[in-house]
C-alpha cells in the first residue's frame, strides 16, 4: 500500500522560493506602504530576495515538501 502524498501549502508556495543550494528565499515586506516617502535605494533593495531566518526554515519546508 502506498503512502499519502503530502499537500503543499499555496500561500507559502507563492511566498518562497528555493536557491540551487538549497537555500529558502523570500521578497521583503513594507513594500507598498509610504512608498512614496521612500529614498529610491530602499525602493531597490525591495526588488531583491533575502534569505529567511534559521528559525522559520523548519516549517516552510514541512508546508513546501516538493520545493526543497
Amino acid at each position: 500500500m502506498a503512502k499519502q502524498k503530502l499537500k503543499t501549502h499555496k500561500g507559502a508556495k507563492r511566498r518562497f522560493t528555493f536557491t540551487a543550494t538549497g537555500k529558502v528565499m523570500s521578497a521583503k515586506g513594507m513594500k507598498s506602504h509610504f512608498r512614496r516617502r521612500k529614498a529610491a535605494r530602499v525602493k531597490r533593495q525591495f526588488d531583491r530576495k533575502i534569505e529567511v531566518s534559521d528559525a522559520n526554515v523548519k516549517r516552510i519546508k514541512r508546508m513546501l515538501p516538493y520545493g526543497s
